[in-house]
């Protein structure tokens, strides 16, 4: 099973919501695959085909989901990336982050305590996508001078 959090929060039950538009929609089912194969908890909000459908829709879903206390955090793929995270960070209480890279992952969560993790189906590949999932999954916020700078922007933003 993979160790998520780091080792102080190693006995955590993390479970993870999933959203995707038409474009994620296969890369979402393969991160599927990974999680079901490091045993995390995870539930699906679609879409469920790969036919057109709106992004915002499961963007909202999965960051209001997560608001509920019903996950603790969210992974969302659409084509770039780019607009799940316009979409999820206009949700009070979502900091989600779009990463293209290993140490974005990791930043996203150690300085940026994200809590939605976004990829570009079209920009990120199934092998580097589980790789982004593991670092970000497996990363604890550092806390400290981040913590203000993350109130800072709920102040300035009312977010």
């Amino acid at each position: 099973m993979l160790q998520l959090f780091g080792w102080e929060n190693r006995d955590k039950i993390v479970k993870v919501v999933l959203g995707a538009d038409h474009a994620g929609y296969l890369l979402k089912e393969s991160i599927k695959e990974y999680l079901s194969s490091k045993e995390i908890a995870f539930t699906d909000l679609g879409t469920f085909k790969e036919e057109s459908v709106d992004y915002p829709e499961f963007a909202y879903k999965v960051g209001t989901t997560i608001l509920k206390g019903e996950a603790d955090m969210g992974i969302l793929v659409c084509g770039t990336g780019i607009g799940m995270s316009i979409s999820a960070n206009k949700v009070k209480g979502v900091r989600a982050a779009l990463v293209y890279n290993k140490e974005t992952a990791e930043l996203s969560r150690l300085h940026n305590n994200a809590n939605v993790l976004c990829l570009g189906s079209r920009m990120t590949d199934e092998k580097d996508a589980r790789i982004y999932v593991e670092t970000w999954l497996s990363t604890s916020f550092e806390g400290g001078r981040h913590e203000k700078r993350l109130e800072l922007i709920s102040k300035l933003t009312g977010l």
